[in-house]
């Protein structure tokens, strides 16, 4: 599996982002930059890692640093899944 582009993908589906994050490289800064990634879209964004990925996200485990840029998203991800 690469997390790269489930997370891609995901991000495409949940913000309705029509393919735009096709053109995101690891670098892309995300929360406070994209308008559709609100406080709703990260909690829709949780519960969908939680679903495909099948770990579980606790509370005191977000933070708006996991959200900064789409590579520290699929660290994350990435750290979740090796846990």
């Amino acid at each position: 599996m690469n997390t790269e582009n489930e997370v891609l993908s995901l991000l495409d589906e949940i913000l309705s982002l029509n393919g735009r994050s096709a053109e995101f490289s690891l670098n892309t800064p995300l929360l406070g930059a994209i308008p559709e990634l609100d406080s709703m879209a990260v909690v829709a964004l949780i519960t969908s890692f939680e679903d495909r990925f099948g770990f579980t996200v606790d509370d005191d485990e977000i933070e708006g640093s996991t959200f900064a840029t789409l590579g520290s998203l699929i660290a994350f991800v990435d750290a979740k899944l090796a846990s």
